[in-house]
């Protein structure tokens, strides 16, 4: 579990941030590069891209990106807004296609795509089953959704979605208890930890970290692969969070 295996490692377990910036606290954990992004990837396997879901970026910019970090580095990606939020998953081609135009230059340092839902969005049988075979007709990436409205948390929803390739992200704040805990394909999973009791901007435990640790062991243990970002960056707790998070689960290895 560690940020040199392969991607396709089983029981891999990658752990990043939403975006790359350090905080004040975190800046003398990282090593030295000519970018903060070049510095992030010095102790962290993975970043997932936030700012794709509010302005499109050119692919020369994803390009630059990628030739800026170790070949072992991926990068998570967030489906734009014009997605999710706006068409709502309904006539989402002509966006989707405008976006993997850019971010598949990415190249080798990609990672799984991200798909969030507004709270907004029930689940609409025809209208998600239409998207996702639009989606798989385009890439065959992993891709994870984060569904927020209640209705999205049934065994017939995660079949639909497993028989896609599609894993349901494992959320914290759950909105509903089995947001908790991934689901949709099992074969590999999605952590989303968004900050606990304000969401983005409370740190974590370290009891609640130890817990998320045993998880994403236990995903080890099956050999299925994991991907972990702390999203609680309004006030910069996510990397220090990240960094011990990663301690916890490297402690494990080495025990």
């Amino acid at each position: 579990m560690n940020a040199a295996d392969s991607p396709g490692t089983p029981g891999q377990v990658r752990v990043g941030c939403a975006g790359w910036s350090l905080s004040q606290a975190a800046q003398t954990a990282f090593g030295a590069g000519e970018s903060v992004l070049q510095r992030y990837a010095t102790r962290l396997p993975m970043v997932e891209i936030n700012s794709s879901f509010y302005r499109p970026h050119q692919a020369g910019t994803y390009a630059r990106w990628a030739a800026s970090v170790p070949e072992d580095f991926r990068f998570a990606v967030k489906l734009p807004r014009a997605i999710s939020h706006e068409r709502r998953l309904r006539d989402a081609m002509q966006p989707l296609d405008q976006f993997l135009g850019g971010v598949m230059a990415l190249g080798d340092r990609m990672g799984p795509l991200l798909l969030q839902l507004p709270p907004s969005l029930a689940y609409d049988p025809a209208t998600v089953a239409e998207f996702l075979h639009g989606l798989r007709a385009r890439t065959p990436l992993d891709v994870a959704c984060e569904p927020r409205h209640p209705s999205w948390f049934t065994a017939d929803v995660d079949a639909l979605l497993s028989d896609h390739g599609i894993a349901r992200v494992a959320a914290d704040p759950a909105r509903v208890p089995a947001a908790a805990l991934p689901g949709g394909d099992r074969t590999w999973s999605y952590w989303r930890w968004h900050g606990q009791p304000q969401i983005y901007r409370s740190a974590y435990s370290e009891q609640a970290l130890a817990g998320l640790a045993q998880h994403l062991q236990h995903e080890a243990a099956a050999q299925r692969r994991a991907w972990c970002v702390l999203d609680n960056t309004a006030l910069g707790h996510a990397t220090g969070n990240a960094l011990h998070l990663q301690a916890l689960l490297q402690e494990n290895v080495h025990a």
